[in-house]
């Protein structure tokens, strides 16, 4: 285990802008950073970063945590392994704990040694081009390339020996079991004999494939010569720790580029994106030859809004792969698109042309996704004009899939000066499309509420608060405030708010148990003399408490500063008058109590008159009940409230 030094020392220097803004695009709003959440699907950023109160908060999906928290949300890592990434951000030693004993030292959880693993398996690789047998064959391969030491260290090229068991041999010799080396998928089973193992990657040059924070996760493999009984590339299997849906080869290398240029340019393989790195353009990620899926388009998402996909100059093959555009459109990204010639691919053009006629190509023919469909089929169209009918349908039905009105206006009218037909009608055959999709998504919503039809006669309207939802929203206003302002004192007096609240509700039951477990740790703090703080609670080992605590710090809106900079325009908040809201607060929170303790009463007395009648004990409840009514009038009054 970590120790707890080193723990603090990463909490202390690890900065919540820094360690977000590794992963997504941040833009400053008011006091708090701003970017769409990367662990949701989402058009308008409600992901916020407090740089004053070191914590991220998604009002979307509800999110939320430290720094710490974050990685381990990220990358889908325990605390542990997170500690550790952090660590080495910030180039802070990591210190064990000198009670583990060496048993426990090698006990790590599966997640962990997968890591280790392939890391290991990764350095073997790269260290296998020194051997003879990889710098004849795979070393000259990639020279071959164009590859230059510098790239095939930057993207960990390596080579698998032509054995059946050269890397299970390493790996066994270094300590690592043969389960985690199969979890890994870096050897395999013999068929019908399960106790034979041999390595998955043999006699090929392998293409480390990292995670978003450049960690190996799983590997490509291509062979090298011409056996037709082989695969060209084989890669690593899906495991624990690498899901090929969510995963794009490059995007590690790519994304400080792909934030500065604002672009991403996507193509189909590993020596693509390499090639593309030699021509001095970093911003570009490869599917690997598979499908795009949702995953990889919401990774791509996190970094920015703009792709443009590089397809290789073959007509048959773009059209067999052009469904992809409709996916990026789908997922909110602005599309164009680039073809090379006839016969070539990133790879072959760049090194045909060199670096700067490459980029130069890239910027002259990149066409938005409109032109770049149109182009594709216009000889088609031009000699059949049912064809272009046809065209003009899937046209209309990509723009159908840009979820952004604006951007389907403006990319309609495009459509109509390039495909020489009445704005009208393109608008008619879109209008026909979406009226489509949104029957489709109402027919599902209709089949989901159906669902629900029978809870909704067990359980009362969603609209209509009971007694206790109320009390549990007035238990969170007051520990929303003792949190934010507890340190606070009130006016002039020498009174902290944390004191008059704690005073306030000494007699008080909270019903909600997350916010009975907040209200007891803030007392007993207290009465060690101490004021507890947000940080102390957002590090709480409890993290029910840690998560309620982040939603109460976190503000969803604040005031523009411009509101007094430019207009002069004074808008009051509830901390300009902090004695007046606790009071408020308070008297609100007695309220609930008196509501929720009239309705018992009233309970109580259905039960005497009806179930067995007793008239000296339903005469006894309802005074109980007209006091505790006098009680309600009396801080309405003082809350203002009036009631007809």
């Amino acid at each position: 285990m970590i120790s707890k030094l080193t723990s603090d020392k990463v909490k202390e220097r690890a900065d919540i802008v820094e360690v977000v803004g590794d992963y997504v695009p941040l833009k400053k709003k008011g006091q708090n950073m701003w970017a769409c959440c990367p662990f949701h699907g989402e058009k308008s950023p409600s992901f916020s970063v407090s740089p004053s109160k070191q914590i991220y908060k998604c009002f979307g999906c509800g999110k939320a945590g430290d720094s710490i928290q974050f990685v381990m949300d990220i990358e889908g890592v325990g605390f542990q392994e997170a500690i550790r990434h952090l660590a080495g951000k910030y180039g802070i030693e990591v210190e064990e704990d000198e009670a583990r004993t060496p048993e426990q030292n090698l006990e790590q959880n599966e997640r962990e040694s997968l890591f280790i693993a392939l890391n290991f398996a990764k350095d073997f690789f790269v260290k296998n081009l020194q051997t003879e047998e990889g710098r004849a064959i795979g070393l000259s391969y990639f020279k071959e390339r164009g590859f230059n030491p510098q790239i095939i260290e930057k993207f960990d090229l390596g080579y698998a020996m032509d054995g059946w068991d050269y890397f299970l041999k390493a790996a066994k010799a270094a300590g690592f079991e043969e389960d985690i080396l199969l979890k890994a998928g870096l050897i395999l089973q013999k068929e019908g004999d399960p106790s034979r193992l041999y390595d998955r990657f043999r006699g090929r040059v392998t293409f480390s494939i990292h995670n978003i924070s450049g960690k190996p996760i799983g590997f490509g493999a291509r062979i090298l010569t011409k056996d037709k009984n082989q695969p060209k590339y084989i890669n690593s299997p899906e495991t624990p720790i690498y899901h090929k849906s969510d995963v794009l080869y490059g995007m590690f290398q790519a994304k400080k580029a792909i934030r500065d240029f604002d672009n991403c340019f996507l193509v189909e393989g590993y020596t693509d994106v390499i090639s593309m790195h030699l021509s001095g353009i970093e911003n570009v990620v490869s599917s690997s030859g598979t499908s795009l899926t949702d995953g990889q388009i919401k990774l791509i998402k996190r970094f920015t809004n703009q792709v443009t996909v590089l397809y290789d100059g073959d007509a048959a093959g773009i059209k067999a792969s052009i469904r992809g555009i409709d996916l990026l459109l789908e997922g909110g990204l602005n599309v164009k698109a680039v073809v090379f010639p006839d016969g070539d691919d990133p790879d072959s053009f760049s090194r045909k042309v060199g670096s700067q006629a490459f980029q130069d190509y890239l910027k002259e023919n990149s066409r938005d996704f409109i032109g770049f469909k149109i182009g594709l089929y216009q000889e088609e169209f031009e000699k059949n004009p049912i064809r272009k009918a046809e065209v003009i349908r899937e046209i209309v039905q990509s723009i159908g899939k840009i979820p952004d009105p604006i951007i389907r206006s403006v990319y309609t009218k495009e459509a109509s000066g390039l495909l020489e037909i009445e704005e009208e009608i393109i608008h008619t055959e879109l209008n026909k499309s979406l009226i489509k999709s949104q029957k489709e998504h109402f027919q599902k919503a209709k089949e989901e509420a159906e669902a629900e039809e029978k809870l909704e006669e067990l359980v009362p309207s969603k609209n209509l608060l009971s007694v206790e939802d109320t009390l549990r929203i007035q238990e969170k206003e007051t520990i929303r405030l003792l949190l934010n302002y507890g340190w606070k004192k009130l006016d002039d007096e020498d009174l902290h708010l944390c004191h008059y609240l704690m005073s306030e509700t000494a007699d008080i039951v909270f019903f909600t148990p997350v916010y009975q477990k907040i209200l007891k740790i803030y007392r007993d703090s207290l009465s060690n003399g101490t004021i507890p703080t947000t940080d102390f609670f957002v590090s709480y080992s409890d993290a029910e408490i840690r998560q309620e605590v982040i939603d109460l710090i976190s503000p969803r809106h604040e005031v523009s500063v411009h509101w007094l900079d430019r207009h002069q325009i004074f808008i009051t908040t509830e901390s300009d008058d902090l004695a007046g809201t606790a009071f408020k607060s308070i008297l609100r929170l007695k309220r609930r109590l008196v509501h929720k303790m009239m309705d018992e009463a009233k309970q109580k007395i259905k039960s005497a008159e009806h179930e067995h009648f007793d008239a000296d004990k339903v005469y006894e409840l309802q005074q109980v009940y007209f006091e505790l009514k006098k009680v309600q009038l009396q801080i309405d009054k003082e809350l203002g409230i009036v009631i007809g």
